[in-house]
Formats: C-alpha cells, sequence, structure tokens
C-alpha cells in the first residue's frame, strides 16, 4: 500500500510513518517548515517529504490512502481537494494505527494530563530490557529506548502514548479511542486543552469512554492518589489497579526522597515488597510515572488468571535504574561556572510545580530562575492564569516571554503576561514580561552576568515549542 501522510513532519505523524515503513508500506508526505530532525530520520528510512500543499501534486501522485494529522484543517488546498473529488481515501492518524498495527497486538495505552510521553518510554524500555520486542509509540525523542517509534514483534506488547486530544477534524473522539487497550493507564487528569474541553467533567467522560473499552480481562492502571479519576467511579466492567502513595492503593511508593542524585522510593504490590529503585530522572512525579509504568509492564505480559503480583523473576523493574529519560523533559542543556541551564517541556501549572519542586530539592541552595512562554492552545488564554501564577512563584525570580500567536486572541481571553509579572513581582517574586522574546533572551543574559558572581544558579526553561530558539542560544552563550 502506498501511505501518504499530511504534516509527516509531526514528532507522532514521522514516528507513526516510520512504523508504517518497517511495516513494509510504500511512504511519503508533506509538511511545512521542513527541518531535521524529524526530515533527516525520515529521508534515512526512504521516505520521501513534500515541502508545502499542493493538491495538483496529490492528484498526481494518488496514493491509496492519505492520513491527515490533527494540525491540518479546513481551507489547507489538500484537504479541500480531497473532499471536493473524493478521488481517494483518507483517515485520521489514530484510526490508521488501529487498521495497522493496533488491532492484532496486546496494547499498553498511557493517557493522563501529565507524563504520558516519559511512562511510554518507560514501560517500553522495561518491557525491552526484560526480554521482550514491544512495539512502541513515543510522542517524543526518548534516550530511553533509543528511538520513538518500533514495530517489535507481533507476539510481543504494542505500547503507545494516548492523548485525550481529538483525532482530526473530522473526527472530533480522544485519539486513545481507537487505541485498543488491554491495558489502559490513567496516571492523572486535570483540566487541559481548554480549545476543545468545556471543564474538568468533560475530561472525565473522554476518559470514561477509554476505560470502557478495556476488557474484562484487561486492566485500568489508575493514579489512586487522584481526586478527579476517583470521580469515575469503580469501572466494574475490567479489573483495577490503584498506584500512589495513599495506604489504599494496590501498589505503593514507599518513603520517595530526592537528592542531587535522584529520587529514591520502594514499591509494593499488595503490601508485598516488590523492588527498591533510585532513579536518575527527577521528581516524585517521575517516581509515580515509574510505579504506573512497572505496573502497567507487568500486568500486559501476565497471562489471565495468573496470581498477581507478578513475581520478580518474571518481571523486574529493577532496569528503571539505568533510564534516561526523555528529551525536552527536565533535561540539563548546560552546566558551567555555576550555571545550570535546563529546558522542560511544561506548560501546564501542576507539571510547572512538580519540576520546579524537584529542581529546588536537587539543587540546594542555586537562585531557581523559571522563564516560561505562554505557548499551549490553554497556556496562552486566561483559563490557568491563576494556577499558574502560584506555581511560578515557587522560583526566585520569573521571566516571561511573549504569547504565541497573541493576534489569534482577544485581549480580555489572552494570558497576561504584565499583569501577572505585577503580581509575582508584588509577592517578593522579581518578575519581568518582555514583548520579544529576543528582548527576553537579551535581558536573560543581563541578569545571569549579574548574577554570575554570587553562587550557583539554575535556569528553566518552560515550552511546549521552539520559543524562538532561545533557549538553546542562552545555553551556548550565557557565562
Amino acid at each position: 500500500m502506498n501511505v501518504y501522510f499530511m504534516g509527516i513532519c509531526g514528532t507522532a505523524m514521522g514516528n507513526a510513518a516510520l512504523l508504517a515503513r518497517a511495516a513494509g508500506h510504500a511512504v511519503s508526505g508533506a509538511d511545512t517548515g521542513v527541518y531535521p530532525p524529524m526530515s533527516t530520520v525520515l529521508a534515512e528510512a526512504g521516505i520521501t517529504i513534500h515541502e508545502g500543499f499542493d493538491a495538483a501534486r496529490l492528484a498526481r501522485l494518488a496514493p491509496d490512502l492519505v492520513v491527515i494529522g490533527n494540525a491540518m484543517s479546513r481551507g489547507n488546498p489538500e484537504v479541500e481537494w480531497l473532499l471536493d473529488e473524493r478521488a481517494l481515501p483518507f483517515t485520521s492518524l489514530p484510526a490508521l494505527l488501529h487498521d495497522l498495527i493496533l488491532r492484532r497486538r496486546r496494547n499498553l495505552v498511557v493517557a493522563g494530563t501529565h507524563g504520558k510521553t516519559t511512562t511510554t518510554a518507560m514501560a517500553a524500555f522495561l518491557l525491552r530490557e526484560n526480554g521482550r520486542d514491544p512495539g512502541f509509540l513515543i510522542g517524543g525523542v526518548p534516550q530511553d529506548p533509543p528511538t520513538g517509534a518500533h514495530l517489535g514483534a507481533e507476539s510481543d506488547p504494542f505500547v503507545i502514548e494516548g492523548d485525550e486530544y481529538d483525532s482530526a477534524f473530522f473526527d472530533k473522539r480522544g485519539k486513545f479511542i481507537h487505541y485498543a487497550p488491554r491495558v489502559a493507564v490513567l496516571n492523572n487528569l486535570e483540566f487541559d486543552h481548554a480549545d476543545i474541553f468545556r471543564d474538568v467533567v468533560d475530561i472525565q467522560r473522554s476518559f470514561l469512554h477509554l476505560t470502557r473499552i478495556v476488557p474484562r480481562a484487561g486492566w485500568v492502571v489508575l493514579n489512586g492518589d487522584d481526586p478527579h479519576l476517583a470521580a469515575l467511579g469503580p469501572l466494574g466492567w475490567t479489573q483495577v489497579i490503584r498506584v500512589g502513595l495513599g495506604e489504599h492503593n494496590d501498589v505503593r511508593l514507599i518513603a520517595p526522597t530526592e537528592t542531587p542524585a535522584g529520587i529514591r522510593f520502594s514499591l509494593t504490590w499488595s503490601g508485598q515488597p516488590w523492588t527498591d529503585l533510585q532513579l536518575s530522572v527527577a521528581g516524585v512525579f517521575n517516581a509515580r510515572n515509574a510505579a504506573m509504568a512497572a505496573t502497567a509492564a507487568a500486568l500486559v505480559t501476565t497471562a489471565p488468571g495468573a496470581t498477581l503480583p507478578p513475581p520478580r523473576e518474571r518481571f523486574d523493574p529493577a532496569p528503571l535504574a539505568r533510564f534516561r529519560g526523555v528529551r525536552r523533559r527536565q533535561e540539563v542543556l548546560a552546566e558551567r561556572d555555576g550555571l545550570t541551564v535546563v529546558e522542560d517541556f511544561g506548560h501546564h501549572p501542576t507539571a510547572l510545580a512538580e519540576t520546579l519542586t524537584s529542581l529546588r530539592a536537587r539543587h540546594p541552595g542555586a537562585r531557581l530562575t523559571a522563564v516560561f512562554e505562554p505557548r499551549s492552545n490553554t497556556a496562552r488564554t486566561r483559563v490557568l492564569q491563576e494556577p499558574f501564577g502560584r506555581a511560578l512563584a515557587l522560583a526566585d525570580e520569573v521571566f516571561l516571554g511573549a504569547v504565541n500567536r497573541a493576534e489569534k486572541l482577544r485581549p480580555e481571553e489572552r494570558f497576561d503576561a504584565a499583569g501577572l509579572a505585577q503580581h509575582l513581582t508584588a509577592q517578593g517574586r522579581p518578575a519581568l514580561a518582555a514583548e520579544t522574546n529576543l528582548a527576553l533572551l537579551e535581558a536573560l543574559l543581563r541578569r545571569n552576568e549579574a548574577l554570575a558572581p554570587h553562587g550557583p544558579r539554575v535556569v528553566v526553561f518552560f515550552s511546549n515549542g521552539s520559543f524562538d530558539g532561545i533557549i538553546g542560544r542562552f545555553a551556548r552563550e550565557a557565562r
């Protein structure tokens, strides 16, 4: 089959294209802003990438199937041609993954507002370290395993990041509804994606739909400490394992302790010791991610009716001590002359707060500077303005970048960076809101130079996008 991907250079679309190529299909695609690393990876796999969207070109290519990414919308020339002519079949990325791969596999689907990418990478890494050849699709660039997409053996599980965001402009269901879970991980649930969800109840409804397609012999691995997940109810149509710190959980994290070297904790299953772990990745949130990944990976490899918990000799979580994390998740970009520069994909107040708390524990005595770009469809609005203020107040000083695509929002809807900077400064947290990200970089460099003689400092950048390239420039230029 000849498959054509619209928006092929996105992380999920590009990795899915690689999976389709590995499955023996001819693959090509188009995108705007074609650049490495994804363009390089695709080219090395023999995949042709076309710059821009062209209806006439698509008509000449005449692929057997067109996959429309969820960044595509009405008005795109290729979309309009497909709808006008009805000459070629088209589908969404999640539907393609189901039909091409997932309907035949035992799938481990990782969902949640936070931690999906890291937990997916952890589960795939653990399965490989326990002698399996799992397939996986990770929505980021992991260091372990060494690639974001792998077809794996059909007899082994497939691990996939399950996003609640809609599938395509013509399919507004959450992507994860297509993924046929045998084991579904529900890491946490908070309000996000204000562009498509009205409130937390709306998101809970989508997560509940996911649990309803887990078979009765399957499992839901649930964060037992999350009140929004508890509100989903008993989920009586399948089996549930609760994971967390509280005594009511089936798998418990015991005494998580963070040091400059990482996070240390123990795991018990049904009150019995399972393992002791020391992770190099940061934060109690990553300890929970590890517990969820280990539990789910153990369950997806456990035969129906087998006694739980799985004995350690059948599934060992210990390799997680070697897990190196995912790019752009608390990734250290530079360490020199008392300065540590960290990049984080955080774009929700809870994620910012957890990372700042962890950095404080890992760098005691250092001055902590938070640099935040309001970029996601929720962060660039005022919906979570107050929680962002509470999270950023955990830093010693704050720099706020320009609101992404500010012109697309009415002033009363837009994230008020200047107002938040004034509020934080009044609370004793010096803050600056820059009109452009280049001006922000210049202010950061001046501030860092002024602070350099006065002790260690940590500068953490939060953005789910490029931040106009200033993160890499600061990491290179700051002294």
